[in-house]
């Protein structure tokens, strides 16, 4: 019996009662120079051809119910409906362009008696370029093992053609141990599980109470880091409604690396900081900017990107930080700053007590968050953060799949009940792609982000001295 983690459990748990909880991706490509008419029809046949194995993560699917005591497992098909999973769409007049389609396509539920993906092919952008669109759940992959799996599927050679869809297996992931259907250890799983449980919580119970005091000690002595209940509550953090919208924009890498250069902090420090501006000014602009600093949830990867095994390992490996964005302060630089120490001290944190306890220390905080907008309560004046932000690598070269040049790639990440905003990046060759995710209901004008965003780097800019061009 191959049961789900805690974390993934209590994942599959909460979707029952909110948001749809995957993560996705989009990819705008241009078609090689010597593509024909039916190029894209190409494609997408060989999308539903089947020719190759489908990758172990995205044959499996979660399972609960008295043939598991109750307990959340991994049950595995052998074939695989591509005929479901992988779509075709086409951006009209109809669908309003290519972002209010994936607004549309990202609000959709996956669906759990199936493997728990999707990807479209869309047609019908400008210049003759089209985008592919994947969503996966959360339980299924984290998104830097996500992306991971996308990239793993494109080349940097030009010429390459036939080559596989991303979903085909690689040989990343072995097969679950004790999947051979043998009884006893169908019986055993939950109590070895169990048993291994208590035994590695003893450790953990350690460090989540040395985590406990460490957050205390900075949130009132260093400012790095807030407690439960310790960010404003905004129009962020209320329950959302079915709809969602999206959009994107980058940037190039060079004028955030040299803000970076000039003040000493990291690249990710730097897209934290120009996000805290845009969200601050739009805030600001409706009345509704609070007192008190917006907090981010930030996710920091254990995953080791140059580990021989980084690739075999599905589910989520990362630990949580909170991050007070300094939204409260009219110096950019201060914000930055202030953002600055406050991951240094989570990257540290997060290293010392592992990805378990970091997000066992922080749960007061999410409950904090997700838990409220649940319940038929007034409208409180504190919640435990306000936005997520996260930050994945992609890569470093310009990339094709056969033939067809990828332009630009941007993540597209989950919004629920109590975090009605996420913006997640992601880098590429030499831009910094940015994807931002709402209710609809919550920020109807989220392309209003990009203007702000891009106000907020030229004022970073202008602070530090570097040229914005």
């Amino acid at each position: 019996m191959n049961v789900l983690s805690p974390l993934d459990a209590a994942m599959m748990t909460a979707e029952l009662l909110s948001s749809p909880m995957h993560v996705g991706v989009v990819l705008i490509l241009s078609p090689p120079p010597d593509a024909g008419p039916d190029y894209l029809d190409g494609l997408y046949a060989s999308a539903l051809a089947g020719d190759q194995p489908i990758d172990a993560r995205l044959r499996r699917f979660p399972h609960r119910g008295v043939d598991t005591g109750g307990l959340w497992v991994w049950r595995e098909l052998d074939s695989v409906d591509l005929n479901h999973h992988c779509r075709r769409r086409t951006v009209s007049a109809a669908t309003g362009g290519l972002w209010q389609l994936i607004g549309q396509l990202d609000a959709q539920r996956l669906d759990r008696s199936r493997p728990m993906w999707m990807s479209y092919l869309i047609d019908g952008l400008e210049e003759g370029r089209f985008a592919f669109y994947v969503k996966v759940h959360h339980t299924v992959i984290d998104g830097v093992a996500g992306l991971g799996m996308i990239t793993d599927a494109l080349s940097a050679d030009p010429a390459r053609r036939s080559m596989p869809p991303f979903y085909a297996d690689r040989g990343a992931v072995p097969k679950p141990s004790g999947a051979s259907g043998a009884l006893l250890p169908e019986l055993t799983a939950p109590l070895r599980w169990a048993v291994t449980a208590v035994v590695s919580s003893v450790r953990l119970i350690e460090r989540v109470v040395t985590g406990e005091v460490a957050t205390v000690t900075g949130s009132l002595f260093g400012r790095v880091t807030t407690l439960p209940f310790g960010a404003p509550y905004t129009r962020f953090n209320g329950r959302l409604g079915t709809a969602r919208v999206v959009s994107a924009g980058s940037w190039p890498r060079s004028r955030i690396h040299a803000i970076q250069e000039a003040a000493g902090v990291s690249a990710n420090e730097v897209i934290t900081a120009m996000l805290a501006g845009a969200v601050r000014q739009w805030l600001s602009e409706r009345d509704e900017l609070p007192e008190r600093s917006l907090v981010a949830a930030c996710p920091i990867t254990v995953r080791r990107r140059d580990s021989p095994s980084a690739k075999e390992l599905a589910g989520n490996l990362f630990g949580l930080w909170l991050c007070p964005l300094g939204t409260d302060l009219d110096d950019p630089i201060a914000r930055l700053r202030l953002i600055h120490r406050s991951m240094a001290a989570g990257k540290r944190w997060v290293a010392s007590r592992g990805s378990a306890a970091s997000l066992l220390t922080n749960a007061g905080s999410v409950a904090a968050t997700v838990i409220p907008p649940l319940l038929p309560i007034p409208r409180q004046s504190r919640t435990g953060y306000n936005l997520p932000i996260s930050h994945v690598p992609g890569p470093r070269t310009e990339m094709y799949f056969n033939g067809a040049h990828v332009d630009e790639i941007y993540p597209v990440s989950t919004v629920y009940d109590g975090q009605g905003v996420n913006v997640t990046t992601c880098s590429y060759a030499d831009r910094i792609g940015f994807g931002f995710v709402a209710g609809a209901d919550v920020m109807p004008d989220i392309e209003a982000l990009l203007p702000l965003t891009d106000a907020c780097l030229a004022e970073l800019e202008a602070a530090v001295g570097t040229c914005s061009r």
